[in-house]
């Protein structure tokens, strides 16, 4: 106010001096964290995986009330609008908002200001040179792994057996390296996947795919080996593509080729957003929540495009070519 005062009488002094000036007025922006814009707002802007991810993210659907999208991801980005519904203390709701995004651009557009969160499967604990800038939440599914399916279940055993061979002699390289040597692996783009085989599968010929099913259709270059998140190849082994094997070990169990969390990403500087996404998952789990979701997601039977119908979500239509277009695969020149 001082300031203000001091401003208009210069100003008046200047013009008996035969000074001209426009009018000027300073404005006092309403200061408003991240927490704050998103109440404003009454939506919350989240990025889900254009790729498709079984269960975390199904292909969309065309239902009767329009195009839905589903699956363990798009529940929670339900549960946590509800919660943040709660905390803005509105009357109104606060409507979640999907924005269908490849991973290669997701991580850009939170630092743009485009998105508030990211809830696609995202690894937390496997360090992304493109996720700089990006805060990830405390984890919401523990269980997560890469891991791989080969093109014939002869090839998987002769993986597992490679795998748990002792090193020979002057025989260098990690047990993944050895396992894998000489093989076609095909690898999701900027997935954990992606950074785990740049660094760990030396001997092997690598190829980037767009997304998984570009990996599954890929005849030039061919694969031989998939390496991905074990949740999703496990789901889809066993209910999509069962002509894949996935490798496991002899009494069964999946081979873990390394252990990850899936969490919410977020812009590092949305402290309080990433304050309130944490407490709300804590509480999802401490009440039995998260574990409903991951059984309904994971162990039950289901048709999605059914829970589609009924509980998906929409997105903007804009992003529905770029949905169907699962893009290609193509050699990795360079490491």
């Amino acid at each position: 106010m001082i300031a203000r005062i001091v401003l208009t009488a210069s100003l008046l002094a200047l013009t008996g001096c035969g000074l001209v000036y426009d009018a000027v007025q300073w404005i006092y922006p309403i200061a408003k964290d991240d927490l704050q814009r998103v109440c404003a707002r009454k939506r919350l802007r989240v990025g889900i995986s254009v790729e498709p991810f079984r269960p975390f993210v199904f292909p969309a659907v065309f239902t009767d009330e329009g195009l839905r999208i589903t699956g363990m991801d798009v529940d929670l980005v339900r549960e946590l609008a509800s919660a943040l519904e709660r905390r803005c203390g509105r009357e109104d709701p606060v409507i979640p908002t999907l924005h269908l995004v490849r991973v290669r651009d997701q991580f850009v557009e939170l630092n743009e200001n485009k998105l508030d969160l990211i809830v696609s499967a995202v690894t937390a604990n496997v360090p992304l040179e493109q996720a700089a800038g990006i805060a990830y939440s405390i984890p919401y599914y523990d269980d997560g792994a890469i891991g791989g399916m080969a093109r014939s279940r002869e090839l998987a055993q002769s993986i597992r057996t490679r795998f748990g061979a002792p090193a020979q002699n002057g025989e260098g390289g990690t047990p993944a390296s050895r396992a894998f040597e000489g093989l076609r692996v095909a690898v999701p783009e900027l997935r954990s996947p992606y950074v785990y085989a740049k660094e760990y599968l030396e001997r092997s010929e690598l190829i980037l795919c767009d997304s998984l099913p570009a990996a599954f259709e890929s005849q030039n270059p061919p694969v031989d080996v998939i390496l991905g998140k074990l949740p999703v190849l496990r789901y889809i082994v066993t209910r999509v593509r069962k002509d894949w094997h996935l490798i496991e070990w002899a009494d069964g169990v999946p081979l873990r080729l390394m252990r990850e969390q899936y969490a919410v990403a977020m812009a590092e500087e949305n402290y309080r957003l990433r304050l309130f996404v944490n407490d709300t998952l804590f509480r999802l789990r401490e009440s039995g929540r998260l574990e409903e979701l991951r059984r309904k997601w994971h162990d039950d039977f289901y048709a999605y495009p059914r829970r589609a119908a009924t509980e998906g979500l929409p997105f903007s239509v804009e992003d529905l070519p770029q949905h169907y277009d699962q893009g290609t695969c193509r050699w990795m020149t360079s490491r």
